[in-house]
């Protein structure tokens, strides 16, 4: 139990990190480009939400292949601890969007 909440919390703020890291840069390049980096970091966060979840994964198939090897012969747990990973990277990735948005509304 204690493997799959260390791979979990990395599934999380991996994702976190990704959508997070991912805005702020964006919202750097916007103030280089004379642009307006609130709105240009709310769009790439909402853009990188997917490629989050992606990366958090570990960016292949293999996810969806343990899923899908694991039921089809039965073992359950294989397949739900693939399936609790991918809803830690989810959430996390949210949670990014989540911050980007709420400091795009009350930001100065």
């Amino acid at each position: 139990m204690d493997e799959f909440l260390t791979k979990a919390a990395f599934s999380f703020f991996i994702a976190f990190g990704v959508v997070l890291g991912g805005a702020l840069l964006a919202g750097m390049g916007a103030v280089f480009l004379f642009t307006p980096p609130k709105e240009k970091m709310l769009i790439v966060a909402n853009n990188l939400k997917i490629w989050a979840l992606v990366a958090a994964v570990g960016g292949t198939i293999d996810p969806i292949r343990v899923i899908e090897s694991n039921m089809l012969e039965g073992f359950l747990s294989p397949a739900l601890q693939q399936i609790g990973f991918i809803l830690f990277a989810f959430l996390g990735a949210h949670m990014g969007v989540e911050l980007v948005q709420w400091l795009h509304n009350h930001g100065g």
